[in-house]
């Protein structure tokens, strides 16, 4: 803390931080304390979140019109405004966050990122070999890693897609694969009564234990909580049992958000560290998708259809035998614009290659946070259009199909 500030502070307590520090580092100087702190525990994302509130404060009180969200967004432009106007004590303290928020993105992976930051310490003075060396070493091109996970992490792939894509078929055509794989799955439901987990047929490398199900809301807002604890329960079963695991999938509801559910996998510890987003792969329906993305939502829900395009690595085009060649163009095309360079492929009843959708390293978190800059901020929310509901009835025996059709077609009149 004394190279940081500048003067003597041999410990600082949690609630007093404010008198600690100088009057004009009060804003800025406790977040920026504990956002050390967060570095040296590898606490990455709850770091993020720490030096991300520091920079924004610094930066609020150097601008001209009070935007410190700039000095995030674009450090570079925000720097050429102001930067003759900088005392050195400020400008020692931003070479040091920028450094810091490196440090932490690159934990978190997104290399491309964490150069930006070291890049704006340099050009702040701080020119010395080890920032230097930092900086080459994200610069670097990525080395080749086995399949079987990053670092010894397990794999995951997120199924998403709308309601009726596909994503309960090709779960189970990817459990009945002779891979040779032990894959979990967790499923996720909306309604309270589950139904997709019966449909669930298990391969024989997937036992009951790996098959985790949560229903009554979506992981990706109400039942988010839910979801690490699963990941948790999957992962210390299996080394407990001494029979880890190759992979686990996650099927998210039709009206999952994947941001969300992505940024599960940097936001808690123990996932970070035992897990790997593998890829997200998006299931479409051809005949209804446009439809689906021209539907007009109420203020501030999100389309859930876009956002599962936006944020695929790979996408099925499912369903393409019922549609003809010129109605797949254009839903081609509708799709690249709002994911220019996804990849497609196009199946009928999810029939896709093994090696076309598993062990594909295709997230990054760096692509993400180009598209979302607030994909690391613990404090989005995701809201559901409330015209979407679920209602369960259970009943004893058997279901006559007559009659259930005939109600549901009185039931919809």
């Amino acid at each position: 803390l004394d190279l940081v500030f500048g003067f003597c502070c041999p410990s600082v307590q949690e609630g007093c931080v404010a008198r600690t520090l100088p009057a004009f580092m009060a804003a800025w100087g406790e977040d920026f304390v504990k956002a050390q702190e967060a570095l040296k525990e590898e606490r990455f994302f709850d770091g993020v979140q720490l030096i991300n509130s520091s920079i924004q404060s610094l930066g609020k009180e150097v601008s001209a019109d009070g935007d410190g969200e700039r000095l995030l967004k674009e450090p570079d432009a925000f720097l050429t405004e102001v930067e003759k106007k900088l005392t050195p004590e400020v400008r020692t303290n931003l070479q040091h966050m920028f450094e810091v928020r490196g440090d932490m993105v690159r934990g978190l992976g997104a290399n491309k990122r964490a150069a930006v930051d070291y890049s704006c310490a340099i050009r702040l003075g701080a020119d010395n070999s080890e920032i230097k060396a930092k900086k080459a070493r994200v610069e670097e091109p990525p080395k080749e890693e086995s399949t079987s996970g990053t670092g010894g992490k397990v794999p995951v792939t997120v199924i998403t897609g709308y309601l009726g894509s596909g994503k309960t078929t090709l779960l189970n055509r990817i459990l009945n694969e002779t891979h040779g794989k032990r894959i979990a799955v967790i499923e996720n439901e909306f309604g309270e009564v589950g139904i997709d987990d019966a449909l669930i047929e298990t391969g024989p490398m997937t036992m009951e234990e790996n098959i985790v199900e949560m229903s009554n809301g979506c992981i990706c807002c109400t039942v988010r909580g839910d979801l690490i604890a699963g990941l948790k329960k999957l992962i210390k079963n299996s080394k407990k049992n001494g029979k880890p695991l190759d992979g686990v999938l996650i099927e998210t509801t039709g009206l999952a958000d994947p941001a969300p559910v992505a940024q599960t996998f940097f936001a808690d510890d123990f996932v970070q560290k035992n897990l790997s987003l593998d890829g997200i792969l998006t299931l479409v329906d051809a005949k209804h998708l446009i439809m689906h993305l021209d539907e007009e939502k109420p203020e501030g829900v999100e389309n859930e259809a876009v956002e599962q395009l936006a944020f695929a690595d790979r996408i099925l085009l499912n369903k393409c035998d019922l549609v003809d060649e010129p109605a797949l163009d254009e839903v081609t095309r509708r799709i690249h614009m709002v994911n220019k360079s996804v990849q497609i492929r196009r199946t009928v009843q999810s029939k896709v290659d093994m090696d076309w959708i598993l062990g594909i390293q295709a997230f990054s978190l760096d692509k993400i946070m180009e598209m979302d800059g607030e994909f690391l901020s613990d404090n989005t929310d995701h809201e559901h259009d409330n015209r979407v509901t679920s209602v369960g009835i259970q009943v004893a025996g058997e279901v006559d199909q007559t009659k259930l059709n005939e109600w549901l077609s009185w039931f919809l009149q």
